[in-house]
């Protein structure tokens, strides 16, 4: 059964609140008057209760929705884990007050992940236009300036190369069809390891990728020729797996069993096409010298990861998802978006007035971005649409009017500005 919030605190909540009432951070304070809107709670009551049937009133009491978002709150502002911020609510009296916990058991690490798995973006989205809301009815943002910035929230993979993404292909097919063959015992066909001519082959590769000679390259070359042999009799080898799996020729009695033989077949079905991939990427580039494969896949586990490259000296690639996020005054985020693919910088300037407009009824005042953004179509409708000061600088422009422009005080003042956005969206 989930509850709103915790109805009666007990002896030991009241101790605490006593104890370390005074040693809250400031953000703390803020932050806790904001989550006390009931509006806000709403979404997050509404996606926990539609997990089950009788969520609302059966079942044994599960966690609190204030406790759930004050737990993610934390987790996001400390830039946890999921185990880490278990063990630190347990052992920290000021983060038992702030997230409600108060005396009671603090959720577990697998509890926390899948609370926060079964909110969804979609009620992350909804959060944060509330809290857009409450600040706009208290008046601490009117919308008069607006600035807005793209980042990339990177993937959580290894350095992707062509010998590491085949190992993990060998490691993850091999681990399930291990699992498969431990259940179903003899019947079908046998499984043969080959993890360890795989990390033989990955090790002579990573030795010849250190020389720079001729006889080096060709030994690495031989190896990958190795190794992608040795990941298609692997992939050959799941297909046969998963094909006996349905025609039920490896199978269990036990129902319990049979369920996990059906899942490790549906997880080699779903890895099979992207071991596949992979092996097509690599051979286009070690037979062809063709670095860009289609579908090109850098990860296994994270497939829609993109390769982006924003001109970075300490980054030069990265490996994840653009995210726009736009701001208004006293650095709240008005906005955000996460795009499946990657666009230009320009053609999201026009998107954001749009949603600004939405959100505070007017345009603002002044609009402000770093060079990507920059176009004379941009400008011109940017004005056209009411808004006064825009402050985009053409790092390229010979005009004089330009570059005068661009040293009046007001300009610089706007883009001195904007690299607060740079930094949030850093962070």
């Amino acid at each position: 059964m989930i509850v709103l919030c915790r109805r009666q605190l007990d002896f030991g909540d009241g101790l605490i609140a006593e104890e370390v009432g005074d040693l809250w951070e400031g953000w703390m304070r803020h932050i806790d008057k904001v989550l006390e809107d009931p509006l806000l709670l709403k979404p997050v009551h509404d996606a926990l209760v539609s997990r089950w049937t009788n969520s609302r009133t059966r079942g044994r009491k599960g966690t609190p929705v204030d406790v759930v978002i004050r737990l993610l709150v934390l987790k996001h502002m400390r830039n946890w884990s999921y185990a880490v911020l278990e063990r630190e609510v347990r052992s920290n009296l000021v983060y038992r007050q702030f997230t409600r916990v108060g005396s009671a058991k603090v959720p577990d690490a697998k509890t926390l992940g899948k609370l926060g798995i079964a909110l969804g973006p979609q009620v992350v989205e909804q959060i944060h236009q509330r809290v857009v809301a409450i600040a706009q009815e208290k008046q601490i943002i009117s919308g008069r300036r607006m600035r807005v910035d793209t980042t990339v929230v990177e993937s959580d993979i290894h350095y992707p190369t062509d010998a590491s993404l085949l190992g993990d292909g060998v490691r993850v097919l091999t681990r399930t069809m291990k699992r498969v063959a431990k259940l179903a015992g003899t019947a079908g066909a046998r499984l043969r390891d080959r993890a360890r001519s795989t990390r033989r082959c990955l090790l002579q590769i990573g030795r010849a990728s250190r020389s720079r000679a001729e006889q080096g390259r060709a030994r690495m070359l031989q190896s990958y020729r190795r190794l992608m042999a040795i990941t298609g009799r692997v992939v050959g080898q799941a297909k046969r797996f998963a094909r006996e799996i349905s025609q039920g020729i490896k199978r269990c009695v036990c129902p319990v069993e049979q369920a996990a033989i059906q899942g490790d077949r549906k997880y080699l079905e779903t890895m099979i096409p992207r071991v596949q991939q992979v092996l097509r990427q690599t051979r286009e580039r070690i037979d062809h010298g063709n670095t860009h494969a289609p579908g090109k896949i850098v990860s296994l586990f994270e497939p829609h990861t993109e390769i982006i490259r924003k001109g970075k000296a300490g980054k030069p690639t990265e490996f994840g998802k653009m995210v726009k996020i736009q701001e208004a005054e006293e650095q709240l985020v008005t906005h955000y978006e996460v795009y499946d693919q990657r666009p230009s910088d320009s053609e999201l300037l026009i998107p954001a007035l749009d949603v600004h407009e939405q959100q505070f009824g007017h345009m603002p005042r002044l609009v402000t971005a770093d060079a990507g953004f920059f176009s004379a179509r941009n400008e011109a409708i940017a004005h056209e649409r009411g808004v006064k000061r825009v402050a985009f600088p053409n790092l390229g422009t010979k005009s004089e009017e330009r570059r005068a422009l661009q040293k009046k005080r007001w300009f610089r003042k706007a883009q001195k500005w904007r690299t607060g956005c740079e930094v949030l969206a850093a962070v």
